[in-house]
């Protein structure tokens, strides 16, 4: 089997889930399947001088995995924090991979097609390379376009973007002949809107459980990194800093308990509101949040292992549209999770299985009394993460997930061939 992959980031950038396609190639390769990628000059999270670096005609093709995977890569503007910038990249850059993935002469000897759902468009445009190709697309649904847009505040519910991406939304499940989702959340989610079940297959985001570990505070040389005094009790966020997340209920409860002298706050991410943040933090003169810049993958088991408890949230009536994969790394790192979320899968699997603590999205009462409650019982504290760690190794390692993507392409792939004899 040789499969097509688009991906619109590419190690070696630094975005949340880039490990996950990481793993998931190895296995792919692992089963003697060739893949050829086709993505962008590197520009996310990265320096300037490794984006100049991959420019260089050298770095256009290159081979690894023990010559299974095939890395196309193709110039294209840097990124911009700017919406209408970001959108103008993304409609250029699925000019080219269309291009690449019709017309190329390593893409057209491809069997199947995998394709991500970031950019929001990356799905139709597979779509349409599938109609050309007459190949099978196997659509992986990581973010529920557009219902995103409504949570990032990008555009309001039934307006003229939503009515849009309502369009391609459907255009995309309706030509997919596999969607995998990563929740049951999200499987409801697009039921709803008339995607059949035996078309979905849940694949949840899992965590390498190798990589991502529970390090001793002080075995953990981030402390001293960034200057952080061991004896505090931390309370760690770490992710985009946007308005779906709201990092506000995080700063305002900080605001709360500014008396509590030993509970601090750590922030660790990027995104658009990042300014904003900062600038409240600073207007009430906060001491107990300190902000720093997300860290590379292979330092996530210090950034969590920081943590006493460690934040997931989220705005509320925004829960059935995002899945915080960001729980299972806490939880492989044996730290207790504190949510702050819509009521749902996450609610159940916290509470079901003992690793965390469950708050409704914007209450900031009961948010408050979660950090108090751990605050004051460290060792329940621990035994929270500790069990978290444990849900990890029993449901979601690195080999479970990789395998589930391994039968999934699989079963496709030999569908296709069955339906050309």
């Amino acid at each position: 089997m040789k499969i097509l992959l688009l991906p619109a980031y590419f190690y070696p950038e630094q975005t949340a889930n880039l490990y996950l396609v990481e793993n998931y190639n190895q296995a792919f390769a692992e089963q003697g399947w060739d893949i050829e990628v086709y993505t962008p000059t590197p520009c996310r999270g990265i320096d300037k001088s490794i984006h100049e670096k991959y420019k260089n005609k050298k770095f256009r093709i290159e081979k690894d995995l023990d010559g299974h995977r095939t890395i196309h890569r193709f110039s294209l503007h840097a990124e911009r924090k700017n919406p209408i910038l970001r959108a103008w990249r993304y409609t250029l850059g699925c000019i080219k991979y269309f291009n690449r993935g019709v017309f190329g002469k390593d893409a057209r000897l491809c069997d199947i097609m995998f394709i991500s759902s970031t950019p929001p468009i990356q799905g139709a445009m597979g779509v349409l390379i599938k109609k050309f190709r007459n190949i099978p697309l196997v659509y992986n649904l990581q973010d529920v376009f557009p219902d995103s847009l409504v949570g990032t505040g990008l555009a309001p519910k039934d307006g003229i973007l939503w009515k849009i991406g309502r369009v391609i939304e459907n255009f995309t499940y309706r030509n997919s002949d596999k969607i995998i989702v990563i929740s049951e959340d999200f499987k409801r989610n697009i039921m709803d809107k008339g995607v059949p079940e035996s078309k979905i297959e849940v694949v949840y985001n899992w965590v390498d459980e190798e990589a991502v570990v529970p390090i001793l505070r002080d075995k953990n040389p981030i402390f001293d990194e960034l200057n952080l005094d061991r004896n505090k009790f931390y309370i760690v966020y770490a992710g985009n800093l946007g308005n779906a997340q709201n990092v506000e209920i995080i700063i305002d409860v900080a605001n709360q308990l500014q008396n509590y002298n030993e509970i601090q706050f750590v922030i660790f991410g990027t995104g658009g509101m990042e300014h904003e943040y900062k600038e409240k933090v600073k207007l009430l003169q906060l001491n107990n949040i300190s902000f720093f810049p997300l860290q590379p993958y292979e330092k996530v088991s210090q950034v969590y292992s920081i943590g006493d408890a460690c934040i997931v949230s989220c705005k509320k009536g925004l829960g059935g549209s995002a899945m915080p994969s960001k729980t299972w790394s806490i939880m492989s790192a044996g730290r207790a999770v504190i949510a702050n979320f819509d009521e749902g899968e996450l609610k159940t699997i916290l509470e079901n299985n003992n690793c965390g603590l469950f708050t409704k999205a914007g209450d900031k009462e009961a948010f408050k009394n979660a950090i108090l409650e751990l605050y004051s019982n460290r060792d329940k504290a621990k035994e929270l993460g500790k069990n978290g760690r444990q849900f990890i190794l029993n449901n979601l390692t690195r080999k479970i997930g990789t395998g589930k993507y391994v039968q999934v392409m699989n079963e496709v792939y030999k569908k296709s061939k069955n339906n050309t004899i």
